[in-house]
């Protein structure tokens, strides 16, 4: 079984803006492999399932994707047993996990992937990490930084998070979206 996850904010609202790439990436694939979307309650989240994959776009909000992302791995029996009392940590869900989301440090236009890594300040990583108990699963991050992604100088050592919080919930300029768009085509194949 394989779930991939796409982070994103629910509504119209937030539509084509820079934090719902995830979003837009699974719908591509569930095009791609004919699936429709159906919202389910229980896990807090929109589901195309198609054999053995199963995309999940949690209806939660960014900040409580881990919510969503824990409710749907627990009912297909993917998280670990506890062990006595002790909560199982760092668990490897690398083969069965995949999270799909905007990264405001790699251009537009272009992505990594990357397993076992920390959420470099993403709010909707972050709450997966915490709700799972585990940073080791595999995160495909699609770059969202454009010239006017960072606003503080270069030399400064930390970005300024409220002009990110507010650049990330901004719609994509229409030749962003074009790039976008091709992106996530490369990407669903």
């Amino acid at each position: 079984m394989h779930i991939i996850i796409g982070l994103g904010n629910p509504g119209k609202k937030y539509e084509n803006t820079r934090h719902n790439v995830g979003f837009m990436a699974l719908d591509a694939l569930a095009e791609k492999i004919g699936g429709g979307w159906k919202t389910n309650k229980k896990f807090q989240a929109q589901i195309c399932q198609r054999g053995n994959t199963i995309l999940v776009k949690p209806q939660t909000f960014m900040n409580n994707s881990g919510q969503s992302v824990r409710a749907v791995l627990a009912y297909y029996k993917l998280l670990p047993k506890k062990l006595g009392v002790f909560k199982v940590k760092d668990s490897d869900l690398s083969e069965i996990l995949t999270v799909i989301h905007d990264d405001i440090d790699i251009n537009l236009g272009k992505y990594k992937i990357s397993i076992d890594s920390r959420s470099a300040g993403h709010k909707g990583v972050e709450s997966i990490i915490n709700h799972l108990k585990t940073k080791n699963f595999k995160r495909i991050r699609i770059g969202i930084r454009t010239e006017m992604a960072i606003r503080v100088p270069a030399d400064l050592p930390r970005r300024n998070e409220m002009e990110a919080g507010k650049f990330v919930l901004e719609k994509f300029k229409k030749e962003e979206l074009e790039i976008i768009k091709k992106l996530i085509t490369e990407l669903a194949l």
